[in-house]
């Protein structure tokens, strides 16, 4: 504009209008018809200036619109990125409108590539805390990643980035302890597998495929449903070596008192030493390969039957040393045996296989544990016992002693049985004390254990009662044996002074013999040895121990 003002008008419109008058004055043109062209020719120029002026206008308005666009998006670009608005003396020095646009220009393109870098970093920052998410969640929320991704964000400032930043690190630092729990998971199911001999690969996989590392390099899941059904593998695992392992526990409890039972020597012993050494362990103590494997209690089991197939044999004879200890001791100590444990009913049980048979030889030890403190209680009144029986036994020798007329002759051992005859005489003087004696201590025992003393099924002071019942009896036979013999004499010594005779020893002998107490009407039908009921002969018992048969 200012070039065209320069322009004289000899160069432009006047040297052009004196050219037009010079062509009109040759041609001819009236005045009015130079009037009508000089005014057409004014109308058009006006016309040219006034569309220039419009298409000026219309520039500078652009240029306005322009540079208030480049403004309000250079405010949206720094409210975007959380940054402060221009200062004034950025853009005060520009004069012209072109000038203020060329300025505001390249702030423009510094916030524009600003804005690029930083919807970069947040799409960076989003697809990464999208992959986590879906590894965390699986395939149920992978369609809520994309569209957390796929959101356009509107605030792209360093503190909302800061934000995504700080999710995504928690994010990371979630499948860090995932990853942690994952493989600790898979560890102790490798252990539990070990031990149980189990295919961990094939438990894992049907977990998860991802969880046996392939050549393909598929990430290991990480989800909440990997993640449970790893854990309910665990606890499955668990489960089934807490069960395995009580059931070997107890095999091993059952190896152990068969082979304590029947004396299995070491070298039978020796292969079934892993089972019996892991009683009493913890589950968490149990390691190595294949402890707790179905074939090890298979095993474990054959073992157990073959040894309980032996027990019932060996249970028998057991029980029959046992039992004959038992009756032994109540032989010996003249009690009755218990019914309940009789050989009958011990090897019915024992066969019967519903009772424990080393429960049945634990109860037959109490049995004779009972009856040795039974018989040690009675022990001092069997010593009595012996020595009454001992002395009747004397008593009855020295009747029939007394009954034999050779006892005085000279033949073998006659002075032998005469030493005896007179010892069995001492004795039997202290045969009534004896007896005395013997029913205070039967007594007091009887007081003391509140039940009767029994000596072979018989009550001890009922037999004790009778033989002073039947020596006092035998003392008034003899009593009343001497007054007839007195008696006999009296009248012989009369019949002698009457008639002056005397009868013959024979005589007299015979007369006697008429008198005996055998066939006196008035003798009690009582038994007149000298135990009476309770001793009258000795009989072999079923044992071969020698017992008073009553």
């Amino acid at each position: 504009m200012a070039a065209v003002a320069d322009m004289s008008p000899d160069t432009t419109c006047g040297s052009l209008l004196r050219e037009l008058q010079r062509i009109w004055d040759e041609v001819g043109e009236s005045d009015n018809e130079r009037d009508k062209l000089l005014l057409q020719l004014e109308q058009e120029c006006l016309e040219v200036y006034r569309r220039k002026v419009d298409q000026a206008s219309l520039a500078r308005a652009r240029l306005y619109q322009a540079i208030v666009d480049a403004e309000a998006e250079i405010s949206s670009l720094l409210s975007a990125l959380g940054e402060r608005s221009l200062q004034k003396n950025e853009k005060g020095s520009a004069s012209t409108l072109k000038e203020q646009l060329a300025a505001v220009h390249p702030q423009l393109e510094h916030l524009r590539k600003k804005k690029s870098d930083r919807l970069k970093q947040f799409a960076d920052v989003k697809d990464q805390i999208q992959s986590i998410i879906i590894e965390i969640a699986g395939s149920s929320q992978i369609g809520e990643a994309a569209v957390f991704v796929t959101t356009v964000e509107q605030d792209l400032s360093v503190e909302r980035l800061e934000e995504y930043h700080t999710h995504l690190q928690a994010l990371q630092n979630e499948k860090a302890e995932r990853l942690q729990r994952v493989n600790t998971y898979l560890k102790t199911i490798h252990e539990l597998c070990c031990v149980l001999n189990m295919d961990d690969i094939k438990l894992v996989s049907d977990v998860h495929p991802s969880l046996v590392k392939s050549a393909d390099g598929e990430l290991t899941s990480i989800s909440d449903e990997t993640l449970d059904g790893l854990k309910l593998t665990v606890q499955s695992l668990q489960q089934e070596r807490k069960k395995r392992l009580s059931m070997i526990q107890d095999l091993g409890t059952s190896l152990f008192e068969l082979w304590n039972l029947m004396d299995t020597s070491h070298d039978e012993r020796r292969p079934f030493r892993t089972i019996t050494n892991i009683i009493g362990v913890k589950e968490d103590e149990i390691s190595g390969s294949g402890m707790l494997s179905l074939e090890r209690i298979h095993q474990a089991k054959e073992e157990v039957q073959r040894l309980d197939n032996l027990k019932v044999s060996k249970m028998r004879e057991l029980a029959m040393k046992k039992q004959a200890e038992l009756d032994d001791i109540y032989a010996e100590s003249h009690m009755e045996p218990d019914p309940d444990a009789s050989q009958e009913k011990i090897f019915a049980m024992i066969e019967s296989g519903k009772f424990d048979a080393s429960s049945i030889l634990v109860t037959i030890d109490e049995k004779i544990s009972i009856a040795k403190q039974k018989a040690q209680s009675r022990k001092e009144i069997l010593d009595r016992v012996e020595k009454w029986i001992a002395a009747c036994e004397e008593e009855s020798w020295l009747e029939d002693y007394n009954r034999d007329e050779n006892r005085y002759n000279g033949s073998r051992g006659a002075h032998v049985n005469l030493k005896r005859a007179e010892k069995a005489r001492v004795t039997i003087q202290k045969l009534p004390a004896l007896v005395e004696a013997l029913i205070a201590k039967t007594s007091t025992w009887e007081e003391e254990n509140g039940c009767h003393f029994l000596y072979d099924g018989m009550r001890l002071l009922d037999v004790l009662e009778e033989h002073n019942l039947l020596r006092e009896e035998k003392e008034q036979e003899k009593r009343r044996l001497r007054d007839q013999k007195r008696l006999q004499d009296q009248l012989a010594t009369e019949q002698e002074t009457l008639f002056g005779s005397k009868p013959s020893p024979h005589k007299a002998l015979s007369a006697k013999k008429g008198l005996s107490v055998r066939s006196n009407g008035n003798t009690p039908n009582r038994r007149l040895s000298v135990g009476g009921a309770f001793l009258q002969t000795e009989a072999p018992r079923k044992n071969g121990v020698t017992r008073a048969v009553h």
